[in-house]
C-alpha cells in the first residue's frame, strides 16, 4: 500500500512524505474548516435552512477535493467560496429579491459552462495568456487579503466607521489575548523549524481558549448529520435563463472563473509549481475539477465552488502532491459526524494561522518590475483592491483590464496575447454589469 501511494501520488519526485502529506493535509483543513459553520449561516439568509446547507457545504468540498487529489494530484483543496456566497445570499436573492433557487440555476450553468471551457482548452488558454507580472501580485494579494482575514476573524483589527472603515481591536478582551498568543505561538514553531508549526499553534491555542473559558468547549463529540434533502437538486435553470438575470449570471461567471484563476496561480506560485513564465503546467485538470465542484454544489444546494486560497498552508506545512488533498477530503467527511469539535474551534485560534501564510505569500513582490509602470501600477492594483473590496474577483479583473490598456497607451500592444485581450474584454464587461446598488 505504502509503496502505492508513493508511485500513484509521485511523492519521491515532489521529494515529500506520506507522514508530510498528512500534516498538511490537517493544517488546510483546520484553517478552511470555519466554511463548516460560516457557508450555511451566510446561506440561511437567502432561506436556505443551516443543517442542510451544512452537509451540502461538506459533501461539496469533499467531491471537489477528492477529485482534485486523485484526478489533478495537487495539494489544493476545493470548497464554497466566501465572497460568492455572499453575494449569492445577500445580493442576489435579499437586494435583487430573487429566489434561492434561481441563483443555484445561475450556479449551475457557471459550473456547466466551466466544465465545457475547460474541456475545449479555453479556460488554459485564458491562464497561459497572464504576463508574469499579474500572477506575482496574484500570490502576493491573495497573502495581504488572508491577512486582514485573519486579523479581522480574531479580532485584532475591526471594522470601524465611515471615516475610519477599520481599527484596531480590544487587545485586552480575552479572545484577542489568544489570538495574539496563537499568532505567538505558530511564529514561534516556525522560526524553531517544528513539524507542523501552524497546526501547532492552533491546537495548543484552541486548547487553551477551552481551558480558559475564552470558547466553550465542545459539548460532544459526535453528531448526526442532518437530512439534505430539502435543498438538492432544487436549481431553477429556467428562471436563471431570463435576459433579466444575465448581470447576475454574469457577475456569477466571471467571480468564480477569476476567483479560481488567482487561488491557483496565487498557491502555485508558494508552492513552486509555476514554470519560468509563469504559467502552471498541467493546469486544467485542477480546472477541471473546481468546475464539476461547482456543478455539484449547485445540485446539492450550495454555491459556486473552487481552489481555496487556505490551501496555502498546507503548502507551507509541506505539502506537494494529491495526498494533502485526499487528507483534507476525508476529514472533511469525518466532519460529518464531528461537526461538534470542528466547529468549536475558535477563530482566535486560527485566524492568526492566516496572518503568517499572508506574509509567507508576499515573496513574489520582488518579482515585480519596479522600473515600469504598465507592470507595476496594474499589478498594484491587483494586490491593492483585492484588500481594499475584500473581493479577490475585483482586484483580479482590475488588473485584467489595466495592464493591456497601458501596453497600448505607452506603444507596446505587442507585448499583449489575444488570451489576455479576450480576459480583458470579459473583466470589462464584469464591471458593467456588476450589481454596484447592493
Amino acid at each position: 500500500m505504502r509503496n502505492w501511494i508513493y508511485r500513484y501520488f509521485e511523492l519521491e519526485a515532489y521529494d515529500t512524505t506520506v507522514r508530510r502529506e498528512i500534516l498538511a493535509g490537517v493544517t488546510t483543513f483546520v484553517t478552511m474548516s470555519y466554511i463548516i459553520a460560516v457557508n450555511p449561516a451566510i446561506l440561511h439568509a437567502a432561506g436556505i435552512p443551516i443543517g442542510p446547507s451544512m452537509v451540502a457545504t461538506i459533501a461539496t468540498a469533499a467531491f471537489g477535493t477528492v477529485a482534485m487529489g486523485l484526478y489533478a494530484n495537487r495539494p489544493f483543496a476545493i470548497a464554497p467560496y466566501m465572497g460568492e456566497n455572499a453575494f449569492f445570499a445577500y445580493t442576489v436573492v435579499v437586494v435583487m429579491g430573487y429566489r434561492w433557487e434561481v441563483a443555484l440555476g445561475a450556479v449551475l450553468l457557471a459550473g456547466i459552462l466551466f466544465a465545457a471551457l475547460t474541456v475545449a482548452r479555453v479556460r488554459a488558454w485564458m491562464v497561459d495568456a497572464l504576463p508574469p507580472g499579474l500572477t506575482h501580485s496574484f500570490g502576493a494579494g491573495i497573502g495581504l487579503f488572508l491577512t486582514f482575514i485573519g486579523l479581522n476573524e480574531s479580532g485584532i483589527v475591526r471594522l470601524g466607521v465611515a471615516a475610519a472603515p477599520v481599527r484596531i481591536g480590544n487587545l485586552t478582551s480575552p479572545p484577542v489575548i489568544v489570538a495574539i498568543l496563537s499568532f505567538l505561538l505558530i511564529a514561534f514553531f516556525t522560526l524553531r523549524r517544528f513539524p507542523g508549526a501552524i497546526l501547532l499553534g492552533i491546537v495548543v491555542a484552541s486548547v487553551i481558549a477551552f481551558i480558559s473559558g475564552v470558547t466553550p468547549a465542545p459539548k460532544t463529540w459526535i453528531g448526526i448529520p442532518p437530512n439534505p434533502a430539502a435543498i438538492m437538486f432544487k436549481a431553477d435553470v429556467s428562471a436563471a435563463l431570463d435576459p433579466r438575470f444575465l448581470g447576475v449570471l454574469l457577475s456569477t461567471f466571471v467571480m468564480a472563473l477569476i476567483d479560481t484563476m488567482g487561488s491557483l496561480i496565487g498557491v502555485s506560485s508558494r508552492a513552486g509549481f509555476l514554470d519560468d513564465r509563469g504559467n502552471l503546467p498541467g493546469i486544467a485538470r485542477p480546472m477541471l475539477c473546481d468546475a464539476l465542484a461547482t456543478v455539484f454544489a449547485a445540485l446539492a444546494g450550495t454555491t459556486t465552488s473552487g481552489a481555496y486560497i487556505e490551501s496555502a498552508a498546507g503548502v507551507e506545512a509541506g505539502g506537494r502532491t494529491g495526498l494533502t488533498a485526499v487528507v483534507v477530503a476525508v476529514l472533511f467527511l469525518m466532519s460529518l459526524f464531528f461537526t461538534p469539535i470542528v466547529t468549536a474551534i475558535p477563530a482566535a485560534a486560527y485566524g492568526p494561522a492566516l496572518v503568517v501564510v499572508g506574509s509567507m505569500m508576499m515573496a513574489p513582490i520582488a518579482k515585480l518590475d519596479f522600473n515600469d509602470p504598465t507592470e507595476l501600477i496594474p499589478a498594484f492594483a491587483v494586490i491593492a483592491l483585492m484588500c481594499f473590496t475584500y473581493n479577490i474577483g475585483i482586484g483580479i479583473t482590475a488588473g485584467l483590464v489595466l495592464y493591456p490598456v497601458f501596453k497600448l497607451v505607452a506603444g507596446r500592444v505587442r507585448e499583449v496575447s489575444p488570451g489576455l485581450w479576450a480576459l480583458a474584454a470579459i473583466s470589462a464587461l464584469f464591471f458593467v454589469f456588476y450589481p454596484y446598488g447592493a
